[in-house]
């Protein structure tokens, strides 16, 4: 019985399993000059994108919508702000004292 084992894990490979690194990357030592010509060439390329930013590219009509946006925001936080958490808490008390019966929810009860 020993020996069929061994036949049936004859092609098997048996050495130690190697570990390929197909990234492509290769490690590379920078130098000064290097790193003083990429300054340069990221100045370069960076100067005409900031040309053409996104507020340029924009009609007056999106200009004004956007402007007209903020505004509201403002109103809005501005309204937000003039009332405290209890004021508000108090006046939606109110506005439900002032409903009528008609809006509670019914009883519903089989035993009475």
């Amino acid at each position: 019985m020993n020996m069929g084992e061994e036949d049936e894990y004859a092609c098997v490979n048996r050495s130690r399993l190697v570990i390929k690194d197909d990234s492509g990357i290769k490690n590379k030592k920078k130098r000064k000059a290097d790193k003083a010509t990429e300054k340069v060439i990221e100045m370069e390329v960076k100067q005409p994108i900031k040309e053409h930013t996104p507020e340029q590219r924009r009609t007056k009509a999106e200009l004004s919508f956007k402007k007209m946006q903020e505004k509201m925001q403002k109103q809005r936080t501005q309204r937000k702000a003039e009332r405290t958490h209890k004021q508000r808490v108090e006046k939606f008390n109110q506005h439900l004292d002032s409903l009528t019966e008609h809006f509670d929810i019914p009883k519903v009860s089989w035993t009475k």
